[in-house]
């Protein structure tokens, strides 16, 4: 995937520390900017396709990454014994 999306980000209008955040609440704030961005599905699946393991990438945080990866490889296991 490349990166071109990036150029219609709305984090673009925000200072990048935004989405960097320090505690629970900067993670609301970057997750409510995120909720109103027209690429914020290129901006998750950009984040997790290249296992960026900080700040807020489309609309998940770190912790939310994880789990989501973590879940993508159950199921490709469970599909993959599944045949």
């Amino acid at each position: 995937m490349g990166t071109e999306w990036m150029a219609d980000g709305k984090c673009r209008e925000f200072p990048p520390e935004t989405f960097f955040p320090r505690d629970g609440v900067g993670v609301i704030v970057a997750q409510r900017i995120c909720a109103s961005c027209p690429v914020v599905g290129a901006c998750l699946e950009y984040a997790l396709d290249n296992h960026v393991d900080h700040g807020v990438w489309g609309g998940k945080s770190e912790r939310e990454r994880r789990r989501l990866l973590r879940e993508r490889r159950r199921l490709r296991l469970f599909n993959r014994d599944a045949r």
